[in-house]
């Protein structure tokens, strides 16, 4: 099999005793999020303790301690539990609940997992594939440790500015096939930020980077499980800078963020909606749709500028320059050296 430096193939793993260190994160209380959604739907009154217990199954001192949680998040709950609880403000949380009805119809909306912090989303969603999570099932971070790029690069993972997120796919896909669901994931952010703002400039860069004005926005990770055959499982890994305002001095050159793009304030919640809607139509059309590839693979080209006549540099084992010549037909880059034609199959592309 062809493979791709963007797509991580792992080897079967063994069943543990112990889950790894991700799935040890404390994936949020869900009961935040009923709170949270409770308190919105009355947000103009004050709601008693005693209902807010009802309503989510616990005791009033529960509750009281789970709205000191929110309140450490950043959100503005008024009132103390003798007198019940009002909602003021809140920071833009990607809860579950709040997340669930914009995904509502596709195959997301159902197996949202929402950590405040963690690792990274893909090492979370690999070890929950290998224990049988479904098909959809959403790992979603405010912040993550230890996120991942391509290759041994990180994913700068600033707390509550971007999305990170990871989408646990099963396909009916052959392996040398998953390099195209990785550009699919691409248009799918493309036109998430479109759908929010079309006036933002979009630059798709093969095979896994959303840029603006050159520097990136958007890194996609790729992992999958698979046999000779056929895919066992794919996590899908998309990092989108939303609302950082800097980077760190050695990304501030090559990164940007869409409120640096666009000079206006995003909100996550709505990007991040419009996002698991994208990524449910361009995952049921390459399962459900005989000429979804060509589709994926012209639109790709299309809101690319480097794919085609671009002078560019392959960083891999050996370094490779030439003029891009468009993909093939399975998604890899071609391009044009002294020596020929080449199809690139793994490697940094670097733009002239």
């Amino acid at each position: 099999m062809r493979h791709n430096h963007g797509i991580e193939k792992t080897g079967k793993t063994r069943s543990q005793k112990k889950s790894s260190p991700d799935l040890q994160s404390a994936q949020t209380d869900a009961r935040l999020g009923r709170i949270v959604r409770l308190l919105t739907s009355y947000a103009t009154v004050v709601v008693s303790g005693t209902k807010i217990a009802s309503e989510i199954g616990t005791g009033r001192s529960e509750v009281w301690r789970l709205v000191q949680q929110l309140r450490e998040l950043g959100v503005d709950i008024a009132g103390r539990p003798a007198t019940g609880y009002q909602l003021r403000s809140m920071p833009d949380l990607l809860l579950p609940e709040i997340l669930a009805p914009l995904a509502q119809g596709t195959i997301f909306g159902k197996n949202i997992h929402h950590y405040y912090r963690i690792g990274s989303t893909n090492t979370a969603a690999m070890e929950a594939a290998g224990s049988g999570a479904a098909d959809g099932s959403v790992f979603v971070a405010e912040q993550q440790t230890a996120g991942r790029g391509r290759g041994v690069n990180a994913w700068h993972s600033a707390r509550t500015v971007g999305i990170y997120c990871s989408f646990l796919l099963r396909p009916a896909l052959a392996p040398s096939d998953v390099l195209v669901l990785t550009l699919a994931s691409g248009l799918a952010v493309f036109s998430a930020v479109q759908e929010i703002d079309p006036h933002v400039s979009l630059d798709l860069k093969w095979p896994n980077d959303v840029l603006i004005g050159g520097k990136k926005v958007c890194g996609i990770l790729t992992e999958m499980h698979a046999e000779v055959t056929r895919v066992k499982h794919v996590v899908v890994g998309i990092g989108i800078n939303v609302n950082q305002t800097g980077f760190p001095p050695d990304l501030m050159s090559i990164a940007t963020s869409l409120r640096i793009a666009t000079g206006t304030e995003w909100s996550r919640v709505e990007l991040c909606g419009a996002l698991l809607k994208s990524m449910d139509r361009e995952y049921r059309n390459l399962l459900e749709n005989p000429g979804a590839r060509g589709s994926i693979l012209q639109r790709f080209q299309q809101r690319s500028s480097s794919v085609q006549g671009r002078q560019v540099q392959i960083q891999d084992n050996a370094s490779l320059e030439g003029v891009t010549e468009g993909l093939d037909a399975s998604g890899f880059l071609q391009v044009r050296t002294a020596q020929g034609l080449r199809t690139v199959l793994s490697g940094t592309v670097v733009l002239s």
